[in-house]
């Protein structure tokens, strides 16, 4: 039986650790966390060196990777409590994921691309999808295809892909690093602009000052992750 419960809290991690093991065997800690959380709606931007755990830390919230010890509440559900098939279809239905490197379907189309985001909730329509790439500036351009769209525009289609089931948190990884200087104010400002209205709350990876000095908020993942050394 999985515990819910009623919070403003979208995202809720406590005392969670997770390790991964070396060539020889040894345990090597990536994460351990005490207390981290992002409130219902709130935009946060995540600072952290090549190799800190940032990766680490976005796949054991989505439950892509599982937690070794700890509690990873996202609205409301603790998902280390989830079988792994349950904690997928968690994932489709109440996180939206904005990758750096876009993950689009080459064959098909921008919207085909945010109605197969669609279908692992089982909920496709195909209006909604129509207003998200309309939000997103995409409006005239539903039946391109990846190869025939610029790079921002590819990952305009990615926004709008997350967004695609209504998500209560989104999770983006760089979501800039593969765009011009030119344009990455524009993604930034696209993506924000969409979390706050339809929502949602936000917690955006980045290497970049120029990035994280837009938010309100802003959190060095060495501030509290603090890896012990294994004995």
């Amino acid at each position: 039986m999985v515990r819910e419960v009623s919070t403003d809290v979208s995202l809720l991690l406590k005392d969670v650790q997770k390790s991964f093991r070396e060539p020889d065997g040894s345990p090597l800690p990536v994460l351990n966390i005490a207390h981290f959380e992002v409130k219902s709606a709130e935009q946060v931007a995540l600072v952290g060196q090549s190799g800190g755990g940032k990766t680490t830390l976005l796949n054991v919230i989505s439950g892509i990777t599982s937690a070794d010890a700890g509690l990873v509440q996202i609205d409301g559900v603790d998902i280390t409590r989830l079988h792994e098939v349950s904690r997928d279809r968690f994932r489709a239905e109440r996180i939206g994921i904005v990758f750096q490197t876009f993950n689009l379907l080459p064959a098909f189309t921008a919207m085909e691309n945010v109605l197969l985001g669609m279908t692992f909730s089982g909920q496709v329509d195909r209006k909604y999808a129509s207003s998200l790439l309309e939000q997103v500036g995409l409006g005239q351009r539903l039946n391109h295809k990846p190869g025939q769209l610029s790079v921002g525009e590819q990952q305009r289609v990615s926004v709008a892909r997350a967004l695609a089931n209504r998500p209560k948190l989104m999770l983006a990884d760089e979501p800039t690093a593969s765009v011009d200087l030119a344009h990455q104010e524009t993604i930034l400002t696209l993506l924000r602009n969409a979390c706050s209205e339809n929502g949602v709350a936000l917690l955006l990876v980045t290497h970049s000052q120029e990035v994280s000095a837009q938010f309100d908020r802003v959190e060095e993942l060495a501030a509290f992750n603090t890896p012990q050394v294994a004995a």
